[in-house]
């Protein structure tokens, strides 16, 4: 049986809509965490090559500029999360924790620490924000399903 049989289609209009919100607060979240993993590893590598602590304020852009993959092939949508959302204060307890602040202060044994408690973190993000995208695709295949099998009018996407 259909899991989405009992459901009119603003039902599910609504559902996957709220599932988008929240998938947009992971990925954001989640592209914090991994400019934060790029900051510690690139303060990994500077130490690693034994060259000059960075200003993290002028070689921001630097850092933030290298090409890490393709991303997501969906299309974007304006993102608006609070600062307070729970991914996002956690995100913050994590780097208070780790002394992110002061990653120039660290011993190696502490940015390793950091770098594997945030890689953890965004791991985390990466694999919820994969079980929203799979709920959402298949709401959205039951809209185009309905849609394709008259079971839903297009015209209803104009009261939308």
């Amino acid at each position: 049986m259909n899991e989405f049989a009992g459901m009119d289609v603003q039902a599910i209009r609504t559902q996957r809509a709220a599932l988008q919100q929240q998938e947009d607060a992971v990925s954001y979240v989640r592209r914090l965490a991994q400019g934060r993993i790029d900051i510690a590893r690139d303060e990994q590598r500077r130490r690693g090559a034994q060259e000059e602590s960075v200003n993290v304020e002028r070689d921001l852009a630097g850092l933030f500029g290298k090409e890490h993959g393709g991303g997501s092939t969906r299309p974007p949508r304006e993102t608006s999360v609070p600062v307070d959302h729970v991914l996002v204060r956690e995100l913050d307890t994590l780097c208070e924790e780790v002394g992110f602040g002061s990653l120039a202060t660290l011993d190696d044994a502490s940015i390793d620490d950091a770098v594997d408690r945030l890689v953890a973190f965004e791991t985390r993000c990466s694999g919820d924000r994969r079980r929203l995208f799979d709920q959402i695709d298949a709401l959205t295949k039951e809209l185009v399903s309905r849609y394709k099998d008259g079971g839903a009018s297009v015209d209803s996407l104009l009261e939308s």
